[in-house]
């Protein structure tokens, strides 16, 4: 796979000590995402007075949506979310460099820190919550299919979904005035997308988001549809956009919209380099 045509004269050498602290972020970021994630699923559907005093699993959800949006919009404007970009997920990092804006040696790092750190934000709810987190009604918040969705209708469900995300925020990211809104944006479509499919697929919409939960709850039966369908739609995304988009180009990889310095000067022969 290539980058987007029109954006290799925009690229970036990138450091290797601003690759590694930027991945650093986004395992602490992405830790925070999913102890947030499962502290949610734990009072708000899990035994607790707020979720006994909530009628019906759509309502839960829609919830539980408003409060991961939220959550997400405050991890892309924190600090260090500036700094990384926030991405939380190794689909939007996928998308970036598929977008042109951000390095190809950056993807794997970003991944890998994003996983681990779901791992870790689980076992930390745990830890806080306590046995609750582990028992039937939260399950460490590991998601599964409903019961008349096929393994095919959980792929294009989940991988529909995330091109939807991907394809807007690439939309929005490539026009100056609304990079600002991304934020809000992201925290949006997210929680309208576990709203929308929390009954159906699960609404996972990110590989890190179930990797974590799947991992430590032992969970696995379609961990590996929840960790490939969010990278063919962001495929899906990326080609569609360029499609209705071709003269705008994605300014940043950044969530925030914060421009900085990701366009300082192209290599020669190759996208990104990591420069010592």
């Amino acid at each position: 796979m290539e980058p987007s045509p029109n954006q290799s004269s925009r690229v970036t050498l990138v450091p290797f000590a601003r690759l590694a602290r930027d991945s650093v972020f986004e395992f602490a970021l992405t830790a925070v995402l999913l102890f947030g994630v499962v502290s949610i699923v734990r009072w708000v559907i899990g035994p607790s007075p707020i979720s006994r005093a909530i009628p019906g699993i759509q309502r839960e959800l829609a919830i539980v949506g408003v409060m991961v949006g939220f959550l997400l919009a405050g991890l892309i404007l924190s600090p260090p979310g500036r700094a990384s970009g926030a991405h939380t997920n190794p689909a939007i990092s996928l998308a970036m460099w598929r977008f042109g804006v951000f390095p190809g040696a950056g993807v794997a790092p970003y991944a890998v820190a994003q996983l681990l750190g779901s791992v870790v934000g689980v076992i930390a709810a745990r830890e806080v919550w306590g046995p609750v987190v582990a028992a039937r009604a939260v399950n460490y918040a590991a998601l599964q299919p409903g019961a008349r969705w096929s393994t095919g209708g959980l792929f294009a469900g989940e991988a529909l979904g995330m091109a939807v995300i991907i394809f807007i925020v690439g939309l929005c990211l490539a026009v100056h005035r609304l990079t600002p809104f991304v934020p809000w944006v992201v925290g949006a479509l997210v929680g309208t997308g576990i709203a929308a499919l929390g009954t159906a697929t699960g609404g996972s919409l990110n590989p890190a988001r179930q990797f974590g939960p799947a991992v430590v709850s032992g969970v696995t039966q379609y961990l590996w549809v929840y960790l490939l369908a969010p990278m063919v739609g962001t495929e899906i995304a990326v080609w569609l956009r360029r499609a209705i988009q071709s003269r705008r180009a994605v300014l940043t990889h950044k969530l925030c919209g914060t421009l900085g310095d990701d366009h300082t000067r192209a290599p020669k022969e190759q996208d990104y380099e990591l420069a010592q």
